[in-house]
């Protein structure tokens, strides 16, 4: 992880690698923080002050990834295939930058239910996670001849991988 990051790139990495307890904790101290409940002088709290509000530089590189004829910019909230603009919907955009930002690792439906849309399992069905990546797919794969970089990992979830 990359102190240099964004806060909400640090939180989507940070938050891929915690269990659903580990995250609801997280999310607790950080409700706690804001309102006050910790000092602000707390030895957890100033490790990086200085670092936190720092704004973003406008010189600051994008976060573009090329694979072959796709292209993803998560910044300009852009996917292009053979340079043509791929137009997503706000989840099927999160689900491909979720993806395509962690090659080869699967997401469950558990984990993108709660990386993208920050709800419990239980709320939301496998069959609408599944609806939006086969829109995604169609969407991305503009010719016969371009490779499926959405993968399912039957009974699972997915990955991205050329």
């Amino acid at each position: 992880m990359d102190l240099k990051d964004s806060g909400r790139q640090i939180g989507k990495k940070l938050f891929a690698l915690l269990s659903p307890c580990q995250k609801k904790e997280l999310a607790q101290f950080i409700r706690d923080y804001e309102a006050g409940d910790i000092p602000a002088d707390d030895p957890c709290t100033t490790l990086f002050q200085d670092q936190c509000f720092i704004p973003p530089q406008a010189n600051q590189p994008l976060t573009e990834i090329r694979e072959g004829d796709l292209y993803f910019c998560l910044e300009q909230r852009l996917v292009t295939v053979r340079g043509q603009v791929i137009p997503l919907t706000v989840k099927e955009f999160e689900i491909f930058a979720l993806l395509i930002q962690n090659p080869k690792r699967v997401f469950t439906y558990e984990m993108l239910l709660d990386l993208v849309w920050h709800e419990d399992y239980a709320y939301y069905s496998r069959k609408a996670i599944n609806n939006h990546v086969s829109n995604l797919r169609k969407k991305i794969r503009i010719a016969p001849d371009l490779p499926d970089y959405v993968k399912s990992v039957y009974g699972v979830g997915y990955k991205f991988e050329v």
